[in-house]
């Protein structure tokens, strides 16, 4: 079962227990406590005993379904936003090649060629929209954040 381990340190430090006194209380191995507290995964036994040494229900000590369901959403949005940053810097890193292509063909076709001009603008033109996407997304995750906090 998934234990949360921030919050079963916490109720012991709040305590002044040691994590000692805590197995003594619970009876279980001083070294499943440790185990435990430094995130190994704890069998429903050391779970129902924590829950009885701190004299509370044994859920209280476990990641509510809710709770993991919006930390993986949470990383689930933050993956995607971390690949909409790599996509922008290799977009503007491809429009930065292609700009300095096209000069070089622009200035090999002697004076007046600017042929390239038009097609350089809509590169140009591309490349700020992915740019604005990426801004609106963020703008959009730090408005959010800001509501729920």
């Amino acid at each position: 079962m998934d234990i949360d381990t921030e919050k079963l340190k916490r109720w012991r430090e709040e305590r002044f227990w040691s994590q000692e006194h805590l197995a003594d209380l619970s009876g279980i191995a001083l070294r499943t406590v440790q185990r435990i507290e430094n995130g190994g995964n704890a069998s429903r036994e050391s779970i129902t005993a924590l829950a009885a040494a701190y004299n509370v229900d044994a859920a209280a000590l476990t990641f509510a379904p809710e709770d993991i369901a919006a930390e993986a959403a949470k990383q689930k949005i933050e993956k995607s936003k971390s690949a909409l940053h790599l996509s922008f810097f290799i977009v503007a890193a491809s429009w930065a090649f292609v700009l300095i292509v096209f000069a070089g063909i622009s200035l090999s076709d002697g004076p007046g060629g600017d042929n390239m001009t038009v097609p350089a603008i809509w590169m140009t033109v591309g490349m700020a929209g992915h740019g604005l996407a990426v801004v609106i997304v963020e703008l959009v995750a730090r408005f959010g954040a800001a509501r729920e906090g």
